[in-house]
């Protein structure tokens, strides 16, 4: 028998190697391959989809959501060590509610607003540490909040380039230059798409080098800057939302390395990501603390002093959806005498929306106003753009109910129009109203 050579055996030696790689690599492949299609499978049972793959990344079924209990959340805005921006947020993924209260950076804290001082005021508590700000806010609110997420302006700015863009309707023409601040502010009024430096621009504008600012029904200077950063916030949510996918929420955490604080652990939090990504923003609830500002007779100190005994109300009625009972005169509706008839038609009033303002917070708001005053929305849609907000009467409205939508929204203009059996009144939303 022929020996083999010693360059013969290490040529087998290296083809049984190459038989025994090819086989460990067909396994793990085989392997990979099953776990696909498993994976596929309880995404598909998940709901399929982004939320469906989140779902099943994290270990979640049916079940997972009845244990998930309602977060509440401080988000802190920063500038120059003072928080200007301090809201609560809530959310809940069992109803898909979630909540947004504004509080005055203002917000007096002291004990006797005769003598206010600056450091009365809830945007310097931060100054001494944010877990003061949480005893404050909860004082404030009677809420247990325990979270806290603090954003610098500029990851807002990142963000925003992030995302390509917000589409906002810019309340009012802001021109603004503080060189101090770095901060210059030059924005025309109108619905446009903002970079992240735009964007900052009008989260942070309060009023115009001349002085002028937000006109006093859309809220003055504090509370209107307030009302725009809430309509930016929902705007951004919502076109973040709509264009998910799993890159630009690993580009949401890099960003959050670098430009947020928060006490939010991964662990506590992860399981309501799924939930959020499902989240519809018409249903998003805001408001502001119910206050009045005024200045402190002995010191002359600017405060925002709120208002206990509406408190409550505000809370109850944001974030746990217990609206007060209203006590309404069986015979009147705003001092006018009305029939039963008319008083019941007045809750039952269907009404179509449609929207030429582009701007889905301007639909938002009139739909939140008129469901709020006993009205029903049935059928909302788009229409082409259009300068005018008008009321089309379709023959069954009655005056009451008429005059109600007119000062509700503050819309003039009313046009007749074919009727209609399933809607009383069509409104057409235009590029003119204000919000």
């Amino acid at each position: 028998m022929k020996k083999e050579s010693k360059e013969e055996k290490e040529n087998k030696k290296g083809k049984k190697k190459k038989h025994v790689f090819l086989k460990v690599v067909l396994v793990l492949l085989f392997i990979i391959i099953i776990a696909g299609v498993v994976f596929a499978v309880k995404v598909h049972q998940n709901g399929g989809g982004l939320q469906g793959v989140l779902k099943t990344s994290l270990g979640h079924d049916s079940e997972t959501v009845k244990q998930l209990d309602k977060i509440y959340c401080l988000i802190l805005g920063q500038s120059e060590n003072l928080t200007d921006t301090i809201m609560l947020a809530s959310y809940d993924p069992k109803t898909q509610e979630a909540a947004l209260l504004s509080i005055p950076r203002d917000t007096f804290i002291g004990e006797n607003k005769d003598y206010a001082s600056a450091y009365d005021k809830i945007n310097a508590v931060y100054q001494f540490g944010v877990d003061g700000l949480l005893e404050d806010v909860r004082n404030l609110t009677g809420i247990n909040v325990q979270y806290y997420l603090k954003v610098d302006t500029e990851a807002l700015k990142v963000l925003v380039d992030e995302i390509g863009g917000v589409y906002f309707d810019v309340p009012i023409d802001m021109h603004y230059t503080d060189r101090r601040q770095g901060l210059y502010i030059d924005l025309k009024a109108g619905y446009q798409l903002l970079d992240g430096d735009k964007a900052e621009q009008v989260v942070r504008f309060r009023h115009n080098s001349d002085g002028t600012t937000y006109p006093s029904e859309y809220g003055g200077e504090d509370i209107g800057r307030m009302r725009t950063q809430r309509e930016f916030l929902t705007a951004l949510l919502e076109q973040t939302i709509e264009n998910m996918d799993v890159n630009t929420i690993l580009g949401f955490l890099d960003i959050a390395e670098k430009y947020v604080e928060t006490n939010l652990n991964f662990d506590a939090i992860k399981d309501y990501v799924p939930y959020i990504i499902d989240f519809n923003i018409d249903d998003l609830k805001t408001d502001t603390l119910p206050g009045i500002a005024e200045q402190s007779s002995g010191t002359g100190t600017w405060i925002y002093t709120p208002y206990e005994d509406e408190i409550e109300e505000t809370i109850n009625e944001l974030f746990f959806g217990v609206v007060p009972e209203e006590n309404i005169d069986a015979n009147t509706i705003d001092g006018n005498t009305v029939s039963s008839d008319e008083i019941n038609n007045t809750k039952n009033a269907n009404i179509e929306i449609l929207n030429g303002s582009g701007s889905s917070s301007k639909l938002s708001e009139v739909i939140s106003k008129l469901e709020a005053e006993g009205f029903e929305v049935t059928q909302t849609g788009n229409t082409s753009t259009t300068n005018n907000t008008t009321i089309i009467d379709r023959g069954s409205i009655s005056e009451t109910e008429l005059s109600q939508i007119k000062e509700i929204l503050h819309i003039n203009s009313v046009t007749s129009g074919n009727s209609d059996t399933s809607t009383k009144t069509t409104i057409i939303i235009g590029t003119d109203y204000v919000m």
